[in-house]
């Protein structure tokens, strides 16, 4: 403290130490935050601010008023937003593509009288509409008598109770259809062993009302058919061709 006289009188007057001291506790970030949000009018009433306050440009090492600044980061926001729209609108122009496939598929099985014609339809409508050459059915023969005297290496008759299922035994108790690489002896038992080359394949369980069923869908490409892809679609396919097996 230093003194000054004054009129004859010494009196003490505050050093700036002792006057930041007398200025009470400073505001923290987080309330001037709170204060900044509940009154958004703030820098209306203060609108020299907005040219005084300089903030880092987050792109380099320059600096741009604040206000520059919320027009960069709203800019960002929507180009982040335009990019998300537009994937969701891929997502949506793919799926109508893959519902207008598998209403194709619908109608051609719709049609179909007999086993012979049923086996068929799935092979012109996997290979033309869904570009699968390599699928194959596992039917039980007593809840598919129709199919007894087909010759197509798309068709397999065969005893629930093969032991062979057993590598099954997890997708049938999900009862959904699992996309993905599979075992070497699954590819083997599905697609033949070392003859055909599979990347990855689509396995859709048929309904419990044949008893037994399998759709199983192969591709050369790893990636075609992978864990993390949407198989509702797939799910439908399952049902349309358990209904039409349950039907001829």
């Amino acid at each position: 403290m230093s003194k000054q006289p004054v009129r004859g009188v010494d009196v003490e007057t505050p050093t700036p130490a002792a006057s930041s001291k007398a200025a009470g506790p400073t505001l923290n970030e987080a309330e001037i935050a709170d204060y900044l949000q509940n009154n958004a009018d703030f820098f209306e009433r203060h609108a020299t601010l907005l040219t005084k306050l300089k903030l880092p440009h987050g792109r380099g090492t320059a600096t741009v008023s604040l206000v520059e600044r919320q027009v960069s980061a709203l800019r960002d926001k929507n180009q982040g937003l335009e990019s998300r729209l537009r994937e969701l609108i891929d997502v949506a122009r793919s799926n109508d593509v893959l519902a207008a496939k598998i209403h194709r598929l619908a109608c051609r099985l719709v049609r179909v009288r007999n086993a012979s014609a049923f086996v068929d339809a799935m092979e012109t409508s996997l290979r033309e509409d869904f570009g699968a050459s390599e699928w194959l059915l596992l039917l039980a023969p007593t809840r598919s008598t129709g199919f007894a005297n087909i010759d197509s290496r798309h068709l397999r008759l065969i005893d629930p109770a093969a032991p062979e299922l057993k590598m099954f035994d997890t997708l049938f108790e999900s009862a959904r259809p699992r996309c993905g690489q599979i075992r070497d002896s699954q590819r083997d038992f599905l697609f033949g062993a070392g003859t055909i080359e599979i990347g990855s394949a689509a396995l859709v369980p048929l309904g419990r009302e044949l008893g037994f069923g399998l759709l199983a869908i192969g591709s050369p490409d790893a990636q075609r058919f992978h864990p993390t892809m949407s198989t509702d679609f797939l799910a439908r396919i399952g049902d349309l061709v358990s209904e039409a097996v349950a039907a001829a």
